[in-house]
């Protein structure tokens, strides 16, 4: 049994059957690329979703992290730490926004969005006790806890987790005139993924983000972003929402926040709304701990030169363009994303998205399938031009072939 073979035969007999990923098993890896227990070396075409936004051991990441290692990286939230005040300031700058709830993952943060919407709501709008609903979009994907998969309508994500929290209401993804009718005066927020990524990465239709702004200020009602995966340059924007001229009420983020080293996430509002809270209603023993503050500035450093989103926006454009020129030849039946992000729907006679991942892992390329026939392209925002165009290559052989 080869290296591989016995990590997986492990793997299957000791872990939680809860993930079915490519039979691939990475020992190291740098930049966009990364290399299996056996020497085999593959190009990263899906960075994390979005995790991994600057590289796989990005070295001004590593150094930050290290350097804070040695300091101090954890004193929980009963005392200050001297990287938390410079975080929470910078981040809520990035987002021109006033105040940081800092928590570990992007589902933390979406729970503490909704728990906020809700202390909001009673406290700030004037809503009934118990009453706040807070709109969804259908084919939304925000998190995996109870609450959050209560709003799901992904039956593999939702179903025997019952019963479920209530205070939500769905509504189709693009559809103004649906979340309209579905406002009431009980109404404390909007929850919306600017672009769709498990769902296939879905960008909604022109004016429609615009659209969501105008209704929510009409009707006193929060706009929640969550840009866990589309934010922090993955667009060419640092958030999704800049490309319709949006600022919502709040930004929920994530993944790429933490640089691929740590988990980080955050809620970012107004003191109008952050301004809600009092001590001992909410929070997370490693929410903005030192580690993750180090890491994180270095991030938020990293997003202000402007380099990251610039690439993104630069390379995406070539991305889009050639893959493009797959579509109507038989093979790929539509592309959709923004920057260096894409969801690429396979014709069905050429195979599931899971086998198309798999043909590429043959080849040493990297992507994750999603909803039977798409597969998901998001590589490190530091990937090379001529690596991109390679795996690109690999896509177009997959697909003749």
């Amino acid at each position: 049994m080869s290296t591989t073979e016995n990590a997986i035969a492990s793997t299957e007999a000791h872990s939680a059957h809860n993930y079915h990923p490519l039979p691939v098993v990475v020992a190291t890896a740098e930049g966009a690329w990364m290399t299996d227990v056996e020497g085999r070396r593959y190009l990263d075409m899906l960075a994390g979703y979005s995790a991994l936004n600057f590289g796989h051991g990005n070295r001004r990441l590593i150094d930050a992290a290290r350097e804070q290692l040695e300091r101090v990286t954890l004193t929980s939230r009963a005392f200050h730490h001297d990287r938390f005040a410079d975080f929470c300031t910078q981040l809520a700058e990035l987002c021109g926004m006033e105040m940081v709830l800092p928590m570990n993952t992007g589902a933390e943060a979406v729970e503490t969005a909704v728990k906020t919407a809700r202390k909001w709501g009673y406290l700030v709008k004037g809503v009934p006790h118990d009453m706040a609903k807070i709109i969804v979009a259908s084919d939304n994907f925000h998190g995996r806890t109870t609450t959050i998969i209560s709003f799901s309508t992904d039956h593999e994500a939702r179903s025997d987790f019952g019963p479920y929290t209530p205070g939500f209401e769905i509504v189709p993804y693009g559809d103004l005139t649906a979340l309209r009718a579905a406002m009431t005066e009980n109404t404390v927020a909007v929850l919306l993924e600017p672009i769709q990524g498990e769902a296939g990465v879905l960008v909604p239709p022109p004016g429609y983000l615009p659209g969501v702004r105008e209704l929510t200020r009409e009707r006193d009602v929060l706009f929640i972003a969550d840009e866990i995966q589309s934010g922090l340059g993955r667009t060419g924007r640092t958030f999704a929402c800049e490309h319709e001229g949006v600022v919502p009420d709040m930004y929920v983020l994530g993944k790429a926040l933490g640089g691929g080293i740590v988990p980080v996430s955050a809620v970012v509002s107004s003191a109008a709304v952050l301004g809600v809270y009092r001590p001992g209603e909410h929070g997370s023993t490693f929410g903005g701990n030192p580690l993750a503050c180090a890491v994180a500035l270095e991030v938020i450093a990293m997003l202000r030169t402007g380099e990251f989103q610039q690439r993104a926006t630069e390379l995406g454009d070539h991305l889009h363009q050639e893959l493009g020129l797959l579509v109507g030849g038989g093979a790929v039946e539509a592309v959709r994303g923004r920057g260096l992000w894409a969801g690429v729907d396979i014709e069905p006679s050429h195979g599931t998205g899971r086998e198309i991942s798999e043909k590429l892992m043959d080849r040493r390329v990297l992507v994750k399938d999603t909803h039977g026939s798409t597969i998901r392209i998001a590589p490190p925002l530091v990937i090379s031009k001529e690596d991109l165009d390679w795996g690109l290559q690999q896509l177009r052989d997959v697909l003749r072939g």
